[in-house]
């Protein structure tokens, strides 16, 4: 491993009021004398947050007045001595900061991951843990954010652990009999392939977890939907509690699509305002602006209907959502406008503020002025885009490193149980369940090399 101190942000650029940086590797202490003087590294004690002034060793101009904390290794983050600096948050400061500590002998900038790597490499973590780093960093959702939490806690390190324990225990047996077959007879194979295949059952519950990043990554698309001057944009800037979307009474406002990210408690979410959907478009660019509605439709994960309250077919006392939606795409005239609304996941009745009528079982009253059903409107995109697990224990795995492990370790134990159905050789069956148990280690980190490492941290942000 590198012997050099590394030093990087850990905060993105830009103003703030606090910034944070990490120094790691043996010249920390020689970075704290440089930065605050003899007095303050003879002093220096782990974790004990100083407030000092910063200068720079070259010129002794001052760089900020700012907070600093010492971990010693072997208890830090990386293993390794461990400084953190948090100065203020200008951009001038971070680099006068970064500038100064480079500027000191074997102290250089650290690269992508690196200090995680240095975590790993000093038996700090082991790699799905390593990995796991990035996925609560990037987490899109509260659910991704719980399972990487699970992940870097160790849950499906536990759970190689015990399989790689498993296989080892019957590797140590086969290879025993190896070693004595000349001495006795042919091994007793009775109960073997029970083994066997409650550890390819186990393999398998772990591989079948398996949740692709660039399907995680994607945020939930709901679509706002409905008539001009239904009052989607208006619902659009409630949602948010800001005028990002230009609203007009003038119908057919919204002539493009607007896409917005809105927060609910799962996660947070793509929310789109469509071009209203009418009879009839009243020009070229009209017509281009509701079929481009009708496309973002497509892609939609929840469909939001939003209907004028103070439209004629609220005033209706029949109660009977299908005869509303009918009513609507008999009046619009649009025979795909209605399988639209029929297809509808949610029903909006806008503008209650000014018609208080009565509303279909299953629709929902909101008032963008008053904010009447904005927070029941919220829980019913947030039901709807971020669906509970039944089992809050449940994990997934996100690494095609860990899948392709996986993978590798399963035709190895179908390789065996073949070979013990067919032709039971102990020599061969031993070699199998060997490709098994490093498979399963190369998961963990157990066995690994420099290009896997180098794959896996080079995709780190700096700092981490």
């Amino acid at each position: 491993m590198d012997s050099q101190t590394i030093v990087a942000p850990m905060t993105p650029a830009g103003v703030s009021a606090v910034a944070a940086l990490r120094v790691s590797g043996p010249k920390v202490r020689e970075v704290v004398r440089a930065l605050f003087g003899e007095k303050r590294a003879a002093a220096l004690e782990p974790r004990m947050a100083n407030l000092g002034c910063a200068r720079d060793p070259q010129s002794g101009k001052l760089i900020d007045s700012l907070l600093y904390i010492f971990f010693e290794g072997p208890n830090s983050y990386t293993g390794e001595d461990v400084l953190e600096l948090y100065p203020h948050g200008n951009p001038l400061i971070v680099r006068d900061l970064l500038q100064a500590i480079r500027g000191l002998d074997g102290v250089r900038l650290a690269e992508p991951g690196e200090f995680t790597r240095r975590a790993f490499l000093n038996g700090k973590m082991d790699l799905t843990q390593a990995e796991s780093v990035a996925d609560v960093i990037h987490s899109a959702n509260r659910a991704e954010l719980e399972n990487a939490h699970r992940l870097l806690g160790g849950a499906l390190s536990k759970k190689i652990a015990a399989l790689a324990s498993q296989v080892k225990d019957i590797s140590a047996r086969l290879e025993l009999d190896v070693d004595f077959a000349e001495e006795e007879a042919d091994p007793d194979f009775a109960g073997w392939e029970a083994r066997f295949v409650a550890v390819r059952e186990s393999i398998q519950q772990v591989l079948n977890s398996f949740h692709g990043k660039a399907s995680l990554s994607r945020l939930p698309l709901a679509v706002l939907y409905g008539a001009p001057n239904a009052g989607k944009s208006s619902l659009v800037n409630a949602l948010l509690g800001e005028d990002r979307v230009l609203v007009s009474n003038v119908p057919g406002t919204t002539r493009d699509f607007v896409e917005v990210r809105l927060f609910l408690p799962g996660g947070e979410i793509r929310l789109v305002d469509t071009a209203g959907i009418a009879a009839q478009a009243t020009d070229e660019l009209d017509a281009l602006s509701q079929k481009k509605s009708r496309e973002i439709l497509e892609e939609a994960d929840m469909k939001i209907l939003v209907v004028d309250g103070c439209s004629q077919e609220c005033h209706s006392r029949d109660g009977e959502l299908a005869s509303r939606h009918s009513r609507e795409g008999e009046n619009l005239r649009m025979s795909a406008f209605a399988d639209m609304t029929n297809n509808a996941d949610l029903v909006v009745y806008s503008k209650s503020d000014l018609c208080a009528s009565p509303i279909p079982d299953g629709g929902l009253s909101v008032s963008s002025k008053t904010g009447e059903g904005l927070a029941e409107l919220r829980q019913a995109m947030n039901a709807s885009l971020f669906k509970q697990s039944a089992d809050a224990e449940d994990l997934w795995i996100t690494s095609e490193r860990e899948k392709a492990c996986l993978e590798d370790a399963l035709a190895g134990i179908d390789r065996a149980l073949a070979l013990l159905r067919n032709n039971p050789a102990v020599e061969l069956l031993a070699f199998e369940m060997q490709v098994v148990r490093r498979a399963l280690q190369s998961i963990t980190g157990e066995i690994s090399s420099e290009d896997i490492l180098q794959s896996i941290f080079a995709g780190f942000c700096i700092g981490k």
